[in-house]
C-alpha cells in the first residue's frame, strides 16, 4: 500500500512564504512522479506543480511560476511545495498525489494520478 500525508498549511498573509511536505509511506517507489493540486470552495481541482522521478524536470501551472517551487528528497520519499509570494487566490486547500504513470501532458490532469493525500488547508489573507 502507499499512503501519501500532506502537512505544512496554515494561515498566512498576502506576500509570506509557506513550504507544503508531503511524505509517502508504504511500498513507494522514486520512479513515481509526483504532483500537488489544489481545490478552492466551488470550483474544480486544478493542477499546481509537477516533477518527475529524478527531480530533473518540473512543470508549474502559470500562476505558480516564479513563485513556487516543487522538489523532492529521493532519500526521505517527501515532495516538498515552496510557495513564495502568497496570494489571497491560492487559498484552497492542497492535494499531493503519485502518479505511476511517465512524465507527459497528462501530468497535469488529475485522473492521470493513483494515489492521494487526504489535503492540507492553505489560507491567504490580504
Amino acid at each position: 500500500q502507499v499512503q501519501l500525508v500532506e502537512s505544512g498549511g496554515g494561515l498566512a498573509q498576502a506576500g509570506d512564504s509557506l513550504r507544503l511536505s508531503c511524505a509517502t509511506s508504504g511500498r513507494a517507489f522514486s520512479l513515481y512522479a509526483r504532483g500537488w493540486f489544489r481545490q478552492a470552495p466551488g470550483k474544480e481541482r486544478e493542477f499546481v506543480a509537477a516533477i518527475n522521478w529524478s527531480g530533473g524536470t518540473t512543470s508549474y501551472t502559470d500562476s505558480a511560476k516564479g513563485r513556487f517551487t516543487i522538489s523532492r528528497d529521493h532519500a526521505k520519499n517527501t515532495v516538498y511545495l515552496q510557495m513564495n509570494s502568497l496570494k489571497p487566490e491560492d487559498t484552497a486547500v492542497y492535494y499531493c498525489a503519485s502518479s505511476q504513470r511517465g512524465w507527459g501532458p497528462q501530468m497535469e490532469r488529475p485522473d492521470n494520478y493513483d494515489y492521494w493525500g487526504q489535503g492540507t488547508q492553505v489560507t491567504v489573507s490580504s
